[in-house]
């Protein structure tokens, strides 16, 4: 399915394109990376090679009966017919049922700050779908029902905080910890907003701490950004800063390589979705399977494991071990 939307993706992409009064005669390379900057956001990848673009040129003139011709002068394509548009095509139920997914999808969004701006055009869309389909829009919450967390505290954070990322400002606010429950004021330069079993974090650089530190944005308040931009060169590279992480915590110590055995039927949801992207299978014998991992002992680790209960024990390392021991005893303890 994903390819399939895609590929639609990619028609009307090349549609606009070859409809574009003011850049007329796209040329192939031209319509290849307008086409990666519609799925991925990015013009400078090259996730979509030039035979995709011939082979969707070769399916539109085919399917659709586009009248597209190439223009040897200007080496670029255009429509032989100023009329034609993909847009005068009907869309079929499978693209409408993509639609109505994605409208259904949007909408429960439209109301956390960050998206507030995109909630007018998010309800003519559904509204939309609906009138084509007028039963699906209610029946579909009976059918598909999407995971919403039951607070969005701090989310009124998410835009002045992303304003302070791309314009090089401090940010300043009141952190509440969990543990010692006080509120102390904190100057950092933002890195990075991400999202965590829906939870915003801020990662950032602490002006007072030196280093790169994980803010919970609902345990902010008065946040502020500062007048002027920062001249700090900071070094920080999100993909490698998460990369031995399970979950928000990045701990300063090394990865450690963690081994654990799986009853054979939690090894089967284990292995559906991963603790990490580490994690490989390295043996299933008749009554358990064991897999590795390549990570940081993290809260969040060990929390997951906890998930298991009885079903999962580790081999090592040790530290790893004891610490899930001693979360058993408490457990009996309190029983």
């Amino acid at each position: 399915m994903g390819q399939i939307k895609n590929a639609l993706i990619r028609y009307r992409v090349i549609d606009k394109c070859l409809r574009n009064k003011y850049k007329p005669f796209p040329s192939k390379e031209e319509l290849r990376t307008a086409c990666e900057d519609a799925l991925f956001g990015s013009s400078e990848g090259e996730s979509i090679c030039d035979s995709t673009i011939e082979k969707d040129l070769f399916f539109l003139r085919m399917e659709h009966d586009a009248p597209i011709k190439y223009n040897k002068k200007n080496r670029g394509y255009y429509y032989d017919s100023e009329t034609f548009s993909l847009d005068d095509i009907p869309l079929t139920e499978d693209d409408l049922m993509a639609i109505r997914f994605a409208a259904n999808t949007l909408s429960q969004f439209k109301d956390v700050d960050m998206f507030k701006q995109f909630g007018f055009a998010i309800d003519k869309i559904a509204d939309r779908v609906a009138l084509n389909t007028p039963d699906f829009a209610q029946d579909s919450k009976n059918y598909v029902q999407f995971e919403t967390g039951t607070s969005v505290k701090g989310n009124e954070f998410l835009t002045p905080l992303l304003q302070g990322i791309r314009s090089r400002k401090y940010a300043y606010f009141d952190y509440t910890s969990f543990q010692s429950d006080n509120s102390k004021s904190r100057k950092v330069i933002p890195l990075v907003l991400k999202e965590y079993r829906n939870r915003w974090y801020l990662v950032c650089f602490d002006t007072v701490k030196s280093k790169i530190i994980t803010y919970a944005l609902d345990r902010m308040s008065n946040v502020e950004l500062s007048d002027n931009s920062y001249s700090e060169n900071i070094s920080f590279d999100t993909n490698r800063f998460f990369h031995h992480a399970v979950g928000i915590t990045v701990l300063e110590d090394a990865p450690e390589k963690v081994i654990f055995k799986a009853d054979n039927v939690a090894a089967k949801y284990i292995e559906s979705q991963p603790f990490h992207h580490s994690q490989i299978l390295v043996k299933e014998g008749k009554n358990k399977t064991t897999f590795e991992l390549s990570v940081m002992i993290s809260e969040e680790l060990i929390r997951a494991f906890l998930g298991y209960a009885g079903e999962i024990e580790v081999v090592e390392p040790l530290v790893l071990k004891n610490q899930l021991i001693k979360r058993a005893k408490d457990l009996l303890s309190k029983y």
